[in-house]
């Protein structure tokens, strides 16, 4: 008997690619890829995505910004429209089929046909902002899914988890003034895209909904396991998500150039296992991991095996949550404390 998880992949999403060289490119998850179909097609369920619809997408960014894709993968500088944000030919319709994925897994895990899932997507989404795309994104995939949960079955808690080394801007901005989706992110101080301060915590109705947790760098384990430990189990009990939608980023290992922090390989499958029991115990076992960053492709492969082996263990040993001094000097003022409390 297969397990109730469901892992979405599909060779369409190599085909954004340029000659040029780009940490963003297919190798991130070729050998990935064909992995996921060996080793998991039997153990658990396995789909392909659909193109998102203009109407999907709309919902979340600019009819303007749309057009202003259509016309720059037509241009011959791929670089015409951002300076790390390449466009081909097929770029606009990988994109489509990287925000489409996340609404078939999302579809799946509402009818209960899985409970959790995991989306091996590309190219990724969540600096992707309502009239612009930046930082390798063209759609934001998790805040198209939101958006769509909303809409399509009336969900209003939805919490979204963000762990790549980089601030989630796009997402942020899309829920910033909303009660219905809740926005946490840990993400390194300093770097791309330079947002993501504690003082930001939603407008209006959204007032508190949105958890900034900007980390120094070699911040690992210990720090990132104890913060999450804190605000997750904390906010999750207050906030009742009916669905759990992470920002799966993979570029905060210790192994990337491209942040500082040092995260381990077997720290993915923990924060999985976490998620896993969060999602149990607060909506029913939703829970929809969504590919982002994560530049090297040997360590992004184990990270990414790792979750996957977490969301398959169908029992978890007790997770030991160690106390760090330097990281509880981060939330011990952290103006969240006026929205939630802490445990």
């Amino acid at each position: 008997m297969k397990s109730k998880v469901g892992f979405l992949v599909d060779d369409r999403y190599l085909e954004h690619k340029i000659s040029r060289p780009s940490p963003e490119n297919p190798e991130r998850i070729r050998r990935l890829a064909s992995i996921v179909r060996e080793k998991y097609t039997e153990k658990c369920f396995t789909y392909s995505p659909r193109s998102a619809d203009s109407s999907d997408i709309e919902a979340v960014h600019s009819p303007f910004y749309l057009q202003q894709l259509r016309e720059h993968i037509l241009r011959p500088d791929p670089y015409s429209y951002d300076r790390d944000t390449y466009l081909m030919e097929q770029s606009l319709h990988v994109a489509e089929l990287a925000a489409g994925g996340c609404l078939e897994l999302a579809d799946r895990i509402m009818a209960g046909e899985v409970e959790s899932g995991f989306a091996l997507i590309r190219p990724p989404g969540h600096h992707a902002e309502p009239g612009r795309g930046m930082g390798f994104c063209v759609f934001n995939n998790v805040a198209v899914t939101a958006q769509y949960l909303r809409s399509k079955y009336h969900l209003n808690r939805i919490l979204v988890l963000d762990f790549d080394a980089h601030h989630g801007n796009g997402t942020q901005e899309m829920f910033y003034d909303t009660d219905e989706v809740l926005f946490i992110s840990l993400h390194q101080r300093g770097i791309f895209p330079f947002s993501g301060e504690m003082a930001e915590v939603g407008s209006g109705k959204g007032e508190g909904y949105t958890i900034n947790i900007p980390v120094f760098p070699q911040f690992g384990d210990v720090e990132y396991t104890f913060l999450l430990g804190r605000i997750l189990q904390s906010v999750v009990e207050q906030y009742l998500p009916q669905i759990i939608l992470v920002s799966a980023g993979y570029d905060g290992h210790k192994d990337e150039t491209i942040s500082g922090t040092l995260l381990s390989t077997e720290w993915y499958g923990l924060i999985t296992a976490m998620l896993k029991q969060y999602a149990h115990d607060a909506c029913g076992d939703r829970l929809l991991m969504v590919l982002e960053g994560g530049y090297n492709p040997v360590s992004l492969e184990d990270s990414v095996l790792t979750t996957f082996e977490s969301l398959l263990t169908s029992r978890q040993d007790k997770i030991g949550i160690f106390f760090s001094e330097r990281a509880n000097q981060l939330i011990k003022d952290h103006p969240m404390r006026n929205y939630w409390t802490l445990q």
